[in-house]
C-alpha cells in the first residue's frame, strides 16, 4: 500500500522527468528555428543586393520621377525629422513643401511659352523707358533709399497664412535645396501624358513619404513577427513549471 509521502515523491519524480524532456525538446526546436531564420535572412539579403538594376517603368514620366525622388526624399526626410518640438511645426513644413511644389510646376510651361512675348514687349518699350528714367530726380534721403533697397523676407511670400513659422522657415530652406531638381526633371518631359503622371505621382509620393516620416517619429510602427520567431526568441525563463495540481494522473 503506497502512503501519501511515497505518492508525492513519485509525482515529483514524474514531473521532473517530464520537465527535463520538455526542455530538451524545446531547446532542440529553438535551434532548428534559429537556423531556419538565419538561412531565410541570408537568402533575403542576397536577393535584395542581386537586383540592383530593376526594369524601368513603361512610362517615361514615372521613370524620371523615380530618379527625382531618390534625390529629394532624403533631403526632405532629414529636414522634416529635425522638427521635433511640436506636430504643428511638421504639419506646417509638409503643407509648405507640397504647396511650393504645386506652385513651382504650374507656371513652368506657361513661363516658357511667354518668354518670346515678353522679350518683344521689352524691346518695343525699352528706349522710351530708358529716356524717361534718365530724367528722374530722386529726392529721397539716404536712409529712405536704404530702407527701400532692403529686400523683403522671401519667406513671407512663401508662407501659408496661419501655419507655424518655424515649419515654414524650415520648409523654405529645404525646398530651395530641391527646387532646381524638381524643375529640371519636369522640363525633361514633353508629352502631356508624361507631365500629368509626373505631376500627380510626385504630389502623391511626397505626401505618402511625409506620412511615413511622421509614423517613424511617433514610434508607432509595430515590427512584423510570426509564431516561429516568438518561439525561438522566448527564453527558458518563460517556460512555466507545471504544479502538482496541474498533472492529472487519473487517480
Amino acid at each position: 500500500m503506497i502512503n501519501e509521502r511515497e505518492l508525492r515523491n513519485s509525482i515529483r519524480s514524474i514531473i521532473g522527468h517530464v520537465k527535463e524532456k520538455r526542455l530538451n525538446e524545446e531547446n532542440n526546436l529553438r535551434k532548428i528555428i534559429r537556423d531556419l531564420i538565419d538561412y531565410e535572412l541570408k537568402y533575403l539579403n542576397e536577393g535584395q543586393t542581386a537586383d540592383t538594376d530593376p526594369s524601368p517603368n513603361k512610362s517615361t514620366g514615372i521613370n524620371v520621377l523615380e530618379d527625382l525622388l531618390k534625390k529629394i526624399i532624403p533631403v526632405l526626410e532629414t529636414d522634416y525629422k529635425i522638427l521635433t518640438t511640436s506636430e504643428d511645426q511638421r504639419k506646417s513644413f509638409r503643407s509648405h513643401v507640397i504647396q511650393a511644389i504645386v506652385n513651382t510646376l504650374k507656371p513652368v510651361e506657361v513661363n516658357n511659352d511667354a518668354t518670346a512675348v515678353n522679350e518683344d514687349i521689352e524691346i518695343e518699350l525699352g528706349d522710351e523707358e530708358d529716356s524717361e528714367q534718365d530724367k528722374f530726380i530722386d529726392i529721397r534721403s539716404d536712409s529712405e533709399k536704404k530702407a527701400d533697397e532692403e529686400p523683403e523676407d522671401p519667406r513671407a511670400d512663401f508662407g501659408i497664412e496661419g501655419e507655424d513659422e518655424t515649419g515654414r522657415n524650415m520648409a523654405y530652406s529645404s525646398f530651395k535645396k530641391i527646387e532646381t531638381s524638381v524643375i529640371d526633371s519636369y522640363e525633361l518631359l514633353s508629352a502631356d501624358e508624361d507631365k500629368e503622371l509626373f505631376h500627380d505621382y510626385l504630389i502623391a509620393n511626397v505626401k505618402l513619404y511625409f506620412d511615413k516620416f511622421e509614423t517613424e517619429l511617433a514610434g508607432t510602427v509595430e515590427e512584423p513577427t510570426n509564431q516561429a520567431y516568438s518561439t525561438a526568441a522566448s527564453g527558458e525563463d518563460n517556460l512555466e513549471e507545471p504544479t502538482d495540481d496541474e498533472i492529472d494522473l487519473g487517480l
